[in-house]
């Protein structure tokens, strides 16, 4: 079992997308409690201190403090699934309203529909 939950804001190792190399970056948990239970894996998406572009799948933390985070933050579109051991801790938790805007864009980015 894990110790870290959705909507957690954690500090990993993210691996550049040409994979020329990595940085420890922080990120928001977005896979289910009930998924990290049944597996090693945990599905990110990364957060980067770059407010001036916001593109599809982002979003503009409102609660950046209350997150952990050190500075104006946006949660982007870029997921990932890592392995449970590389998540370095935990810095805090987005704020719900936060949360539930991650959740939305990426509905979007992924062309998912909402349940009803």
């Amino acid at each position: 079992m894990t110790g870290y939950s959705r909507g957690d804001v954690v500090l990993v190792n993210f691996v550049f997308s040409d994979e020329t190399g990595e940085r420890r970056r922080p990120a928001v948990i977005v896979s289910s409690d009930t998924y990290q239970q049944s597996r090693q894996e945990t599905i990110i998406a990364a957060i980067t201190s770059r407010t001036d572009r916001i593109l599809v799948g982002d979003h503009l933390i409102g609660d950046w403090r209350g997150a952990g985070l050190l500075f104006p933050s946006v949660a982007t579109g870029i997921i990932r699934t890592i392995k449970q051991g590389m998540i370095a801790k935990r810095l805090g938790t987005m704020a719900r309203t936060d949360m539930q805007a991650i959740e939305g864009n990426l509905r979007d980015a992924l062309g998912l529909k909402q349940r009803s």
